[in-house]
């Protein structure tokens, strides 16, 4: 098989508890921003942002983690479940959008797929180099505080990618869809 076709079709998400060190360096991530911005994007409007966090910013990102879940009601071993998440991930990656929704060429639903498709390219470059990792959102991505951390005018936090090296073998997740429940001719 085409080496590119076997990352596109072995690549799978890991969550952060099976991710260790290292996670990717400058020109890794350098790499999986540039695979993003080739991407599919009518007019070139680029309406993503990635902000990487990662060593001693982890701390502050926990400090938020914990300050959304308790502001959600979680007890204290939620508090701490959810600050330990943003301390284990050796690289958190922000992800965020800037949707147009009155731009005169192209509607707001191809930029979310220009979104969407930036998104998975960045994470298929990262398993080509040899990461692992995971796309999170959740109700952190509508807290106050976080958006204010991370969200610069007219954004908005869709979420982050955790990102490290596999501590596992990754595995096939079970296809709930065949290719023919996606695929099909025009009738």
């Amino acid at each position: 098989m085409d080496p590119v076709l076997h990352s596109l079709l072995s690549r799978h998400s890991l969550g952060g508890k099976h991710l260790s060190e290292p996670g990717p360096d400058d020109a890794a991530l350098a790499l999986m921003a540039d695979a993003a911005l080739h991407a599919p994007d009518h007019a070139g409007l680029v309406p993503f942002r990635f902000i990487v966090v990662r060593g001693e910013q982890r701390q502050r990102l926990a400090a938020l983690f914990a300050d959304a879940a308790r502001d959600a009601g979680k007890d204290a071993s939620g508090i701490a479940l959810d600050a330990e998440r943003a301390l284990q991930v050796p690289v958190t990656v922000a992800v965020m959008a800037r949707i147009d929704p009155g731009h005169p060429q192209v509607p707001a639903h191809e930029q979310w797929c220009a979104v969407g498709g930036a998104l998975a390219m960045f994470l298929q470059a990262a398993h080509a180099l040899g990461y692992a990792g995971k796309m999170l959102s959740g109700h952190k991505v509508r807290h106050p505080a976080i958006q204010a951390a991370f969200c610069a005018p007219g954004e908005m936090l869709v979420g982050w990618v955790s990102l490290g090296t596999a501590a596992r073998p990754l595995k096939a997740s079970p296809r709930r869809l065949r290719q023919a429940d996606v695929l099909q001719p025009w009738a």
